[in-house]
């Protein structure tokens, strides 16, 4: 089913996730799992002239074999008389396990059907196997949703704002901020970036700051979607960050 077909919004669960490194300095790595890194980095490390130190401080963060997760934001939409509202949350916290379990638990719950749907922004790319990468880390049940080995593309309930704006390019990330930006899409995003999130939870430890950041993304993503599909966005007094 194309995205703009989908008829019954309240069965898409928007989301983002908000990840770090396992630890925030190199050299705190154990001695197998740094060469590990430097293994897998290897080809970066060449084409970009840079050590696997470097490496780690840049994209420890973003390789699921090396990162946790420590926040999911989620958002539902759902129906007042007329009006459509939204509904964002989060699950976070320093234990992984506990985060990733909290939200398979809501998952089994409410979104446990083929009518359902995950929908990020390169949300196919990262958010979606990176939960599923991360759940069999810690031997957590994967959800319907994220169970999607031997399925066709077609049964696969995942959309994806990034690849509804590429209309078929593969070759460009095109990110949630200049989306928004160059759609007049209002958006609240208006305090920590990506690139900040590991030193707010690590130098900070203020994981409350990251939280609202990444609902705030979820908000995003999901006007983004309306905006994509041809729908109306909504006003912010629809909107609920709880």
């Amino acid at each position: 089913m194309r995205p703009e077909h989908v008829r019954d919004l309240t069965k898409i669960l928007f989301l983002d996730i908000e990840t770090v490194p396992q630890t925030f300095q190199w050299n705190q790595l154990d001695e197998r799992t740094a060469q590990l890194f430097s293994d897998k980095t290897r080809y970066d490390q060449e084409r970009q002239e840079k050590t696997a130190e470097q490496l780690y401080a840049e994209r420890g963060g973003i390789l699921a074999e090396f990162g946790k997760i420590i926040c999911i934001g989620v958002g539902s939409l759902h129906r007042e008389g007329n009006d459509l509202k939204l509904r964002v949350t989060s699950f976070h916290g320093d234990n992984e396990y506990d985060v990733l379990t909290r939200f398979v638990d809501m998952m089994h719950k409410h979104y446990g059907t083929d009518e359902h749907w995950l929908c990020g922004h390169n949300g196919k790319e990262f958010d979606f196997p990176w939960i599923a990468r991360r759940c069999v880390v810690n031997r957590i049940a994967l959800p319907k949703l994220l169970d999607i080995a031997g399925l066709k593309p077609w049964e696969v309930g995942h959309l994806d704002t990034m690849n509804l704006w590429s209309f078929g390019d593969r070759k460009a990330y095109t990110s949630l901020a200049l989306l928004t930006h160059i759609l007049g899409i209002p958006t609240p995003k208006d305090d920590i970036t990506g690139a900040d999130v590991a030193r707010v939870y690590y130098m900070d430890r203020d994981l409350e700051r990251i939280a609202t950041y990444c609902k705030k993304d979820v908000v995003a993503t999901t006007q983004l979607f309306l905006r994509l599909t041809g729908r109306e966005l909504l006003p912010q007094d629809h909107i609920a960050l709880v």
